[in-house]
């Protein structure tokens, strides 16, 4: 195949994933969990069985990890605030409340594995680090916004 041919099925395979699957997706938070949800942990395969219909495994594996470490970067660059409102968003879509959220979150601390690999340590500190710091804000919340017995 020329190179021609492998640029515009690797353009067709990110337009397929950024418009059709991505954009379904209302929040930044949310994205990244659906990025992480692909990807096996143990081996850092990524699995999409529908892309990898049309395109390589390889190029299916790259435009994945490529995805999962933009999403990533944008919400790094995003202000803590709006970092807030993002997440709120995304749990909008969990069966559960906010409360038993936060407290799963805290406690089995999977928001580790929402990060692509190869970041650098300081990413991985910061990313955590802010996730932390909005559970606690969201737990904080709670409690003042609970009634008074």
């Amino acid at each position: 195949m020329d190179s021609w041919g492998s640029l515009d099925r690797n353009r067709k395979l990110t337009e397929d994933l950024t418009e059709r699957t991505l954009a379904a997706i209302s929040s930044e938070y949310g994205k990244l969990i659906y990025l992480a949800s692909l990807r096996d942990v143990a081996s850092g395969m990524y699995r999409h069985e529908g892309l990898e219909a049309l395109y390589s495994t390889g190029s299916v594996q790259e435009a994945l990890l490529h995805a999962h470490r933009e999403v990533c970067s944008r919400i790094m660059e995003m202000p803590l605030g709006t970092q807030e409102v993002d997440l709120l968003t995304c749990w909008k879509g969990f069966d559960i409340d906010a409360e038993g959220l936060i407290g799963n979150w805290k406690e089995s601390e999977a928001y580790r594995t929402l990060m692509p690999f190869g970041l650098p340590d300081y990413m991985r500190t910061l990313f955590c680090s802010n996730i932390e710091t909005l559970l606690s804000v969201f737990e904080s919340d709670r409690v003042t916004s609970q009634p008074v017995s």
